[in-house]
């Protein structure tokens, strides 16, 4: 699905393609709306506390929206509270600092990409160590697979997926959604597992 016969492959150009970028960062403002909306769980007003993040992806985000690196979360009015919300991200993967689209597509790869195309996307975003990549890896295959989000959702996939080659067989499962939406399904399916102080069942 992520290559072409052409010289440049389908994830270099998705890494590059700031509309991708874009699509991301306002199913973000979506989410965070929605987070907003519900307020803290003490009952008190939520204030925006956006935070700073320093993402790699080899593309300057601030050329699609000079906020983009910056975590959306917000903070109870309530003095007696004062807690921290953060909604689910479909741009960043957790506390990593490659941008969570960078983090799929080269997992995606490590083993059926030639050492060539492995080395130039890895460069693209950064040049990623083999060792951060093969820790990727055994996020995707050991840690993912018993998360309760995957508990939740790998019923919906007939057949069942192979865990042991996640993300890519993932990925393919998204295939009819064209290369840029199956990347965005991906991320939007990741989401709940980007944060832990927003109740996963208000959406």
């Amino acid at each position: 699905m992520l290559f072409t016969q052409e010289d440049e492959p389908l994830s270099h150009r998705l890494l590059r393609d700031a509309s991708v970028y874009g699509v991301l960062f306002r199913i973000d403002q979506d989410l965070a709306k929605e987070a907003r909306s519900h307020g803290c769980r003490c009952g008190g007003r939520l204030h925006s506390a956006r935070y700073r993040r320093q993402p790699r992806c080899g593309l300057d985000l601030k050329r699609i929206d000079p906020d983009y690196e910056k975590r959306f979360s917000f903070c109870c009015d309530r003095d007696d509270c004062r807690k921290r919300t953060t909604p689910p991200s479909v741009r960043f993967l957790g506390r990593r600092v490659y941008i969570g689209m960078a983090v799929l597509l080269i997992a995606s790869l490590a083993e059926g990409a030639t050492a060539t195309r492995l080395r130039r996307l890895r460069r693209l975003v950064g040049n990623v160590s083999v060792r951060t990549v093969e820790r990727w890896l055994r996020w995707w295959r050991e840690t993912f697979p018993i998360s309760q989000v995957w508990k939740e959702v790998k019923a919906r996939f007939v057949p069942a997926i192979e865990t042991s080659q996640l993300p890519a067989s993932l990925l393919d499962r998204f295939a009819m959604q064209g290369d840029a939406g199956g990347v965005v399904a991906v991320l939007e399916l990741l989401a709940p597992l980007t944060t832990t102080s927003y109740p996963r069942g208000s959406r």
